[in-house]
């Protein structure tokens, strides 16, 4: 290699110049202790030089054109672009990271806190298991197109919170073992799943619930929500023969959680299928959810499966009287919460009504 000249030389402006230098002195046979003799430098300058810590000065772009060639200016411009592009990433940087979830993501022991700010978007990287920030940027990015229907106008403002909370549903889905997707055991298995709805103590639900579809194929993941994500629930399939049912406990009580849990298992049953697998399919639910003709199929599927049909009529006459309704979702076999929150949902009681007999969950009590 010959020494550097700007009219046939066109580096890589993202690399610092110490990187140039590196390659001359690599041709020129010298090591750092002699560049720093003929630089008139100390070994520390030196090293800050070739890991572009310390700038070009001008006084150092001459001693660079005696010892290793290149113009004064050559010099110079190569130090200026490479700071140019330094500042330039560093504000992207921050822009990128000001829009993840940090605090959450660091608070709900998704990361660790970085020792240094510099190294927070390295960590995010290797959280979403990409090269680097332009793969980030990208990916998050994608969430959007990946989303088979939208959830809110929020969820457009704060793509990043959602890749988050995606990101953290895989990982947790990694952790559990499935048999191969099996969508006919998986839909017997629903019916059979009912009575968990009584229970109260997610404790002691879940892991029976994750047992129970880890054996039809599906891992079922509970993710809290980190500040700019308003997920309800999402359902994918990452490879053709393992799905993640994904929830969040956004609102805490047992009405939501169970409708959202049979809302997605029907969106796996209904529009997705193990063997139409599309990496890049997702259902994501939250505030708003458009009403497209999938969710509302998967709405009426999850409403039979919590209230069967030969049910619906007499539940929807039900007195407003607790002890009615008690009874009623004692004799059906699922939560009196449930009930409450189809009564709701038909508008035959007001939404601040029987409230009570809902069960509700505390995330501080709660360790899955």
């Amino acid at each position: 290699m010959s020494a550097p000249r700007p009219k046939d030389f066109c580096p890589d402006w993202k690399s610092s110049p110490g990187d140039t230098i590196a390659d001359v002195m690599e041709e020129k046979g010298l090591s750092e202790a002699a560049l720093a003799i003929q630089l008139g430098q100390s070994a520390d300058d030196v090293c800050a030089l070739l890991e572009g810590r310390a700038a070009v000065s001008i006084e150092i772009a001459r001693s660079l054109q005696r010892t290793l060639g290149g113009s004064v200016e050559f010099w110079m411009s190569r130090d200026f672009q490479y700071r140019r592009e330094v500042d330039r990433a560093s504000v992207d940087e921050k822009e990128l990271l000001r829009k993840l979830p940090l605090g959450d993501m660091i608070r709900f022991g998704w990361i660790s806190r970085a020792p240094r700010p510099s190294e927070e978007l390295a960590a995010c990287c290797q959280f979403f298991n990409v090269p680097d920030k332009n793969a980030l940027v990208a990916m998050c990015s994608s969430v959007q197109h990946m989303v088979a229907f939208r959830a809110s106008p929020s969820f457009e403002s704060w793509p990043a919170a959602t890749a988050a909370w995606l990101r953290q549903g895989e990982i947790e889905a990694d952790k559990i073992r499935c048999h191969n997707w099996n969508a006919n055991a998986f839909e017997k298995h629903l019916a059979a799943i009912r009575p968990l709805t009584r229970e109260k103590d997610p404790r002691r639900f879940l892991p029976a619930l994750q047992k129970v579809f880890a054996e039809c194929g599906v891992a079922v993941v509970v993710v809290r929500c980190p500040t700019g994500c308003r997920s309800s629930g999402a359902a994918r399939f990452i490879n053709p023969g393992k799905a993640v049912l994904q929830l969040s406990f956004r609102f805490l009580t047992d009405d939501h959680l169970w409708f959202t849990l049979f809302h997605e298992a029907g969106h796996l049953l209904l529009h997705l299928q193990g063997q139409l697998f599309r990496e890049d399919e997702l259902y994501l639910e939250g505030d708003d959810t458009e009403q497209s003709k999938d969710e509302v199929e998967a709405n009426a599927f999850a409403q039979k499966m919590l209230i069967p049909d030969s049910f619906r009529k007499e539940m929807l006459g039900l007195p407003r009287d607790a002890r009615a309704i008690m009874r009623f979702a004692r004799r059906i076999g699922v939560s009196r919460g449930i009930v409450v929150g189809q009564l709701q949902h038909a508008g035959k009681i007001r939404p601040n009504q029987m409230n009570k007999l809902k069960a509700r969950y505390n995330w501080d009590d709660m360790t899955f």
